[in-house]
């Protein structure tokens, strides 16, 4: 018995062992080749489940990945009618692609914490606000010249662990600066760059579909704070006004300062690892921010002697102010959202800012509104929205329309105030195809005068329409 147990039963356990070792081998070599053939016989993924319409496009994407570079292409086309009152009836088709290439710079050559952008503007189709509106809040954030054109070309550094991080290149202000995370959801121009910058700005300030070179820096002074202030050409069309192109890197039109204080509260955590603590409060940003442009800014009212622009006897030279301002405001605060897991929520916006009224077209403007995510069971990545959006023009805009019916002695519309109602719903066909109703309003359209013919009223407008939004 004891030698049995000492030495003949160990080369049975040894061979049991190796036996079962190969066995295991070779159960392992099979499931590998039972992996491998299931995966070579999936299916690829679905058009309608992908991230984009395109995929990885037939392997490009990944390999461009392994270098930094991404490149992204969106299409935004839209059909847009005008039912009733305006400049006249009808409808309109535009569009614009987008293309964008970005560079991380860690991945391509090692340099930490280092981002190159460039992009470019293919806009397409005709303008329906100007055609056959005639509002100032017009009706579509993409009207614009059409044209192909660079948009932005940049670089950004960060420091400080990304506390702190500095862009320089042409820049559209607009991705930045004022800007409200709900608001975004709605067609309407001032829903998007606002009216005051967009009238008061010399060519609108350098908003899509245009930019201008600058530099911007960005600064986290606590977990919940940051600032953000830019130096910008004061001008973005400049020395050249029919610049299409996109090309015309411009530094000789005065300065364009602007700063920005953002709040945030309760917003979510970077760490999604299972168990890290989720905030359970509803989140909210609070934006302050002023700009200042030092260029000559004519008075709406009055020439350089002192009398109305609109008397007979006047030189026809505006008086001229130095430099232009304004202050403003936006908060983006979610109101209801009954499970912190879900999609579905209230979330609520308001943006205000206000300028000075001699040497502006818009001396105040407003957007308030609701959104809501989620509306309906299943259609997570669906919203729907309604709000308003208001414009005041200047004291000396609505004074110069009083003298010019005094002096004309005859029928002229005087200039007051413009409110747009608008509602909308944003359907998701697939991850990377939207679809958009919309409906608008425009109440005392022309803010009271008709831009072509100021003796004649201009009806309140409707506007009905339909965008998709397609990601290559």
């Amino acid at each position: 018995m004891r030698y049995f147990r000492h030495f003949g039963f160990a080369p049975i356990v040894l061979n049991c062992a190796a036996a079962l070792t190969l066995g295991a081998l070779t159960v392992n070599a099979y499931a590998q080749e039972a992996d491998a053939a299931s995966d070579a016989q999936k299916e690829p993924e679905s058009l309608w489940t992908r991230d984009t319409m395109l995929g990885d496009m037939g392997g490009v994407r990944p390999w461009l990945g392994q270098y930094g570079v991404t490149f992204q292409l969106t299409e935004t086309s839209e059909y847009l009618a005008n039912v009733r009152g305006g400049l006249d009836r009808g409808g309109a088709y535009d569009g614009v692609t987008t293309a964008t290439l970005g560079l991380d710079t860690e991945k391509a050559f090692g340099l930490k914490g280092g981002q190159f952008n460039i992009s470019a503007l293919q806009i397409h189709g005709t303008n329906l606000s100007t055609r056959k509106l005639g509002t100032l809040n017009t009706a579509s954030g993409i009207e614009a010249d059409a044209t192909t054109r660079l948009w932005e070309m940049w670089y950004q550094q960060s420091f400080l662990d990304k506390r702190v991080d500095v862009k320089i290149g042409q820049q559209s202000i607009d991705q930045e600066f004022i800007v409200s995370q709900y608001s975004a959801t709605f067609i309407n121009t001032m829903f998007g760059w606002p009216a005051l910058p967009s009238y008061d700005m010399p060519s609108g300030g350098p908003a899509y579909p245009l930019s201008a070179l600058g530099v911007r820096v960005r600064g986290k002074i606590t977990p919940s704070l940051t600032a953000l202030a830019g130096v910008f050409d004061g001008d973005p069309l400049g020395n050249n006004p029919n610049n299409l192109s996109g090309t015309n890197f411009n530094l000789h039109n005065g300065t364009l300062f602007i700063g920005e204080l953002q709040y945030a509260i309760n917003q979510p955590s970077d760490d999604d690892t299972p168990g890290s603590k989720k905030s359970s409060g509803l989140p909210g940003t609070y934006k302050l921010g002023v700009w200042y442009n030092n260029n000559r800014f004519d008075d709406q009212r009055f020439d350089n002697t002192g009398l109305s622009l609109a008397n007979p006897a006047t030189t026809g030279v505006a008086n001229a102010h130095h430099g232009n301002y304004s202050f403003y405001a936006v908060a983006d605060q979610m109101i209801w959202r009954p499970d912190p897991d879900k999609p579905r929520s209230i979330g609520v916006f308001t943006r205000l800012m206000g300028a000075p009224g001699d040497r502006n077209l818009v001396s105040f403007a407003a957007n308030l509104g609701v959104v809501m995510k989620a509306p309906f069971e299943g259609r997570d990545n669906d919203s729907v929205g309604l709000a308003v959006t208001y414009i005041k023009v200047g004291n000396h805009v609505h004074d110069a329309d009083l003298d010019a019916r005094a002096f004309l002695n005859s029928p002229y519309g005087v200039r007051t105030q413009e409110t747009t109602l608008e509602a909308t719903y944003n359907y998701q066909v697939a991850p990377w195809w939207t679809m958009q109703a919309d409906a608008q309003y425009t109440f005392n359209a022309g803010a009271g005068q008709n831009p072509n013919d100021p003796t004649q009223p201009l009806r309140n407008t409707f506007v009905l329409g339909v965008r998709a939004l397609l990601t290559f």
